[in-house]
């Protein structure tokens, strides 16, 4: 092999990176400079991954307890975190390789963009959470979740790009908070298979909806107005970041915009289904989310 090819990923690797295409946005559309394209899947195989060891969905066979040296048999979440964090430090570290490829490809792109430890910290302090936490009383509280576990993917998407401030950051925050509780709302019935409730639970309590209800094949009245009400949250944050879209330009705009899109999309398609999210999770089709993008681009060059 020479000096300028890659090596070929192996099957988790290619596993991971293949979830983007089933994301509810575009992750690395084709139509950015390659150089954006490569790091934005760089980061994106480090935050599926890190997800993937926090939710117990790793690629069969051990390969990422390997490359992380930790023996398969005794690969428990927390375990598989700590080791991740470990290797997280290597790309970092001047005089160090990481072990697991993923975290190879990333460093380039750490090199390339100046980019610091903290957002990638935070995805790992989120799936740390989520091995112990399991239920949030409040909206404040998953909030301050969503700050570690959504909020740093934006951050480092204008790091990249080169274009981070703090009024940008500031919006991008309500986005990917957005974009996260759009996730748990479509996700309510696999969420509960895991133990875990993304619901505020004072919210439940007002809408006298219980845990067994969230286990019903179909949402009830109550279960459905629940959803209508998070949704609504949801729309309201999506609609104070998206004067993210106008504040950049080019390419960095459509990107932004797909963000935003895929978002609104996705609550639309919460909606078509009478938020009724349990038999399913309401997908969002390509023609809404097209036509999406279109209304979020129109709006930034109304406000640009």
């Amino acid at each position: 092999m020479t000096d300028t090819q890659q090596p070929r990923p192996d099957a988790a690797v290619r596993a991971t990176l293949d979830k983007a295409a089933h994301e509810n946005f575009p992750v690395a559309p084709f139509f950015l400079p390659r150089a954006w394209r490569d790091d934005l899947m760089a980061v994106y195989g480090y935050a599926r991954l890190v997800d993937d060891i926090g939710d117990g969905d790793l690629a069969p066979g051990g390969a990422d307890a390997r490359h992380l040296g930790v023996d398969p048999r005794h690969a428990d979440p927390l375990t598989l975190l700590d080791a991740f964090e470990t290797d997280l430090r290597r790309v970092f570290a001047a005089d160090d390789t990481p072990h697991h490829p993923l975290l190879r490809a990333l460093v380039p792109t750490v090199r390339r963009c100046g980019l610091t430890p903290e957002p990638f910290l935070g995805l790992i302090a989120a799936n740390r959470q989520d091995q112990l936490v399991s239920r949030y009383e409040t909206y404040d509280d998953l909030v301050a979740y969503c700050e570690l576990s959504a909020n740093p993917v934006g951050r480092l998407v204008l790091g990249i790009t080169g274009t981070s401030s703090p009024e940008r950051l500031r919006h991008s925050d309500a986005i990917c908070t957005a974009l996260q509780i759009v996730e748990h709302l479509q996700d309510v019935a696999e969420d509960l298979g895991r133990d875990r409730v993304y619901l505020p639970a004072e919210d439940m309590k007002r809408f006298h909806v219980t845990e067994a209800d969230l286990a019903r094949p179909t949402g009830g009245a109550s279960v459905r107005a629940l959803v209508a009400f998070e949704a609504e949250r949801a729309r309201n944050l999506l609609n104070e970041g998206t004067p993210l879209v106008g504040s950049v330009h080019g390419r960095l705009r459509l990107l932004l915009a797909g963000f935003v899109a895929g978002g609104h999309a996705a609550l639309d398609a919460v909606a078509a289904a009478g938020h009724d999210v349990l038999p399913r999770p309401p997908k969002p089709t390509k023609p809404r989310l097209m036509r999406r993008a279109g209304a979020v681009l129109r709006q930034a060059r109304r406000e640009g």
